[in-house]
């Protein structure tokens, strides 16, 4: 006998059945071992279930122009801005972790949105990737990206915009390498796609290549922009 998925984990965890399609949606519930991608699956009705813990969204610094996040796996962008209620200045894909910004102010997010414009943002990420990575590189393709059905999908083309990103190895372990990565553009899944063209995609990225794993190991660590600098601790689900 089996049922959806959604239903079986809400009688589970005794919550309603949208909190659990919720979960199920943010990728932090598992059966045997499998993440479960899918809400309306039909499961056997003597599956149990792991949910992951998700970790707080903190405010690590606020004023008047600005309110600087430090924005965990699982939560997206928009949950965030929504709860909020103030404006994204950028994004962060769900599954990455890190430093997000909103904005207070309409004039500073005009002048803000200059600043990404020039390039003149400073934006460091660290991330795990598959293979072994031991001199710095600076990777400079152009990305193109498609949007289609509320979603978006990157890739190398000669028809895309300029996109530029510096990486750097910071440790190898087994056949892994951590890597910071600063990024000169903010192209749509910009680091996920430059690595991948170099044969490193990201750890957990499964939709561009990356070795299975439990999320995408992706931290946005530190950016700086108009006088303002955040910083943000890997997490501790951030590791191999």
């Amino acid at each position: 006998m089996t049922e959806k998925a959604y239903k079986l984990l809400a009688i589970q965890e005794n919550i309603t059945n949208r909190s659990a399609k919720d979960l199920i949606d943010r990728g932090v519930v598992y059966s045997s071992g499998k993440k479960v991608v899918m809400a309306r699956a039909e499961i056997s009705v003597k599956a149990r279930f792991r949910v992951e813990e998700i970790s707080r969204v903190k405010i690590i610094f606020e004023d008047e122009n600005i309110i600087a996040i430090d924005k965990p796996a699982y939560v997206t962008s928009e949950q965030i801005a929504k709860k909020r209620k103030q404006k994204l200045l950028h994004r962060l894909d769900k599954e990455t972790s890190g430093i997000l910004l909103l904005v207070k102010d309409e004039t500073f997010r005009q002048k803000a949105i200059e600043a990404f414009k020039k390039f003149e943002v400073q934006k460091e990420y660290i991330a795990w990737v598959d293979g072994t990575i031991i001199e710095k590189a600076t990777i400079d393709k152009p990305i193109l990206t498609i949007k289609k059905d509320g979603g978006a999908y990157s890739k190398i083309s000669k028809d895309g915009r300029d996109s530029i990103s510096e990486i750097e190895p910071l440790m190898i372990e087994g056949k892994s390498s951590k890597i910071k990565v600063n990024i000169k553009t903010g192209r749509t899944h910009q680091i996920r796609v430059h690595l991948k063209s170099e044969g490193h995609p990201i750890i957990g990225d499964k939709l561009y290549g990356g070795s299975k794993h439990k999320r995408v190991l992706l931290h946005a660590a530190k950016i700086s922009l108009m006088g303002y600098s955040f910083e943000s601790k890997e997490p501790k689900d951030f590791r191999l």
